[in-house]
């Protein structure tokens, strides 16, 4: 694998700065605490590190609306303890993937207060400025994804400016050179500094409908849904011209070697996979929250799969996504047994994966108090929020589970005195060490890294074989394959089998003649196990199999 880029052999660990390790006593996660738990994330088996926003900022949206493209926020430490960070996770060769939040700014940002002071400043048409609809209010139909309208009147100047999300994250106008160039100079600012790549927020959104056109309903909205769910995003978002404005990022990247470009995109497999851009111009990794998206069954898993494969562009890189911080955690989603068979899919499906800080050691769901919600979302829109994605990471028994010395800016989970690193450890049937092995086999094995793949039939029965008797032929019929979704993944003489049990019953698979060994499964104790004709799983169990 040395002659493989690294950002598609290895593993991406999202870290929530707010809520990794906090140093100074605040209760808030800082960049000096990423630095001390960078031997953690090396002895676990990750590659890089991205970390969410730490520029200076109001903190509206924590971190995404930023007042300072090249800068770091007090709250988060100093330049310094950035430059340290980078040279300490190089030394550790862990590469270090930047938070880019192109498409808004700040209120605050010094950009938007020039553009706001008349409409005659040079930095006016920075922002997206409009009149009022005839006969006033606001320009057009648009709404913020936080709910309420996507328009805030500034009556000093009459008129209206865009924000997709909060009122306080005003948009930048990416059809105006001079934006495109300075977001440009920022980039360079970072990548001159060591940074390895960046992921761009919502990058599906940095351009809009040159007409302002309102954005058609939505026949499928439901009541009690969010908001933004009324109107199908046509006008608002994913517009065509978004792949000259991504090609110039990236051209940007490529003239310092390996760098990486992720792009935040929540939009269907077919329109996700045109963000490779033409001629693979666009971003090296569109980030894939199908997984996120769809039902927990085997068969519909395995149908996601396929299509994503089908639709790949010649020479387009997989990734798939779990989890992130404005999604509900894995384990909340499918229960911790079934987390359990999701992390060994994501671990090893074809292409790079993205861990969630938190994910390894099980955290779910954590209740948010009414008294201690943070996130504005939730607070504009009750139930929708994204707090108990955002807890701190849970590392000991000590108070505070050793993430500060203060009480957190969010709560524990009930269980962090048993649910943290060091309980996990030295436990060989914790997710912890499931992780950290499913980590190694990726590292080991170049089928699994960067190999090819292929579905294969599950061909399940009953327990005992394919067909219920005790005997069954080399794969099977597909009798109860709705709840096991297997695949190989291969390179040169090397072959592995994954077959992963969504269903809450035992099954027992045929194998193909050949000699099959367990190299893990997601229960403790099976490595090593040979498999013969056939391979036995237990409920909610996923296992890897070598063939000799």
């Amino acid at each position: 694998m040395t002659d493989t880029v690294w950002w598609k052999c290895g593993t991406v660990y999202q870290v929530y700065p707010r809520s990794f390790q906090d140093t100074n006593g605040d209760g808030v996660g800082d960049l000096p605490g990423i630095t001390a738990r960078l031997d953690y994330l090396a002895w676990l088996g990750v590659d890089a590190v991205w970390i969410s926003p730490v520029y200076p900022s109001p903190m509206a949206d924590f971190g995404y609306d930023v007042a300072d493209y090249c800068g770091i926020d007090p709250l988060f430490g100093t330049l310094a303890d950035f430059d340290a960070l980078i040279a300490e996770a190089h030394r550790r060769r862990l590469k270090v993937i930047l938070d880019f939040v192109p498409n808004h700014s700040s209120i605050a940002h010094p950009w938007f207060a020039a553009s706001r002071s008349s409409r005659a400043s040079p930095k006016r048409d920075w922002y997206i400025w409009r009149d009022p609809a005839p006969g006033g209010g606001p320009p057009n139909n648009w709404l913020s994804n936080f709910g309420g309208p996507a328009w805030t009147l500034d009556e000093a100047t009459g008129q209206y400016y865009y924000h997709a999300f909060l009122a306080a994250q005003p948009d930048l106008n990416w059809r105006n050179p001079a934006v495109r160039e300075a977001m440009h100079d920022a980039l360079r600012f970072w990548l001159d500094r060591g940074v390895d790549g960046f992921r761009v927020d919502v990058i599906w959104h940095l351009m809009k409908d040159a007409g302002f056109r309102d954005n058609p309903a939505n026949p499928d909205y439901a009541p009690g849904s969010p908001e933004i769910n009324r109107f199908t995003q046509v006008y608002s978002a994913d517009r065509p011209e978004i792949f000259d404005v991504i090609a110039g990022m990236r051209a940007v990247l490529r003239r310092y070697g390996e760098r990486v470009l992720i792009g935040e995109i929540y939009l269907p497999v077919e329109r996700l996979v045109a963000y490779y851009g033409p001629d693979l111009t666009g971003a090296d990794l569109p980030f894939n929250f199908q997984l996120i998206q769809t039902p927990w069954r085997a068969d519909a898993v395995a149908d996601l799969v396929a299509r994503y494969e089908a639709a790949l562009p010649e020479g387009g890189w997989p990734n798939w996504v779990l989890g992130n911080h404005d999604q509900p955690r894995i384990a909340a989603r499918v229960g911790e047994e079934q987390a359990r068979v999701a992390a060994m899919l994501l671990l090893t499906l074809r292409g790079t994966p993205t861990l969630y800080y938190g994910d390894e050691i099980g955290l779910g769901h954590v209740p948010i108090p009414p008294e201690r919600a943070r996130d504005p979302w939730e607070r504009n829109e009750p139930g929708h929020g994204r707090d108990p994605e955002r807890t701190p990471m849970q590392w000991d028994d000590s108070p505070q589970a050793g993430f500060s010395t203060a009480e957190p800016w969010l709560p524990l989970s009930a269980d962090w005195a048993t649910r943290n690193v060091e309980a996990q450890r030295s436990d060989p049937a914790s997710m912890l060490t499931l992780h950290r092995r499913l980590l190694a086999l990726r590292r080991d094995h170049a089928a699994l890294a960067v190999g090819g793949y292929r579905e294969v039939p599950p061909g399940i029965g009953a327990e005992g074989s394919a067909d219920g008797s005790a005997e069954g032929n080399a794969e099977g019929n597909a009798e109860g394959g709705a709840e096991v979704f297997a695949y190989e993944r291969f390179a040169d003489d090397q072959v592995l089998r994954v077959i992963l049990n969504f269903g809450a019953s035992a099954v027992r698979l045929p194998l193909p003649a050949g000699g099959w060994t367990v190299l893990l499964s997601t229960c403790a104790g099976r490595a090593g196990e040979a498999a013969g004709a056939a391979v036995a799983l237990g409920s909610a169990e996923g296992v890897i199999l070598r063939r000799s």
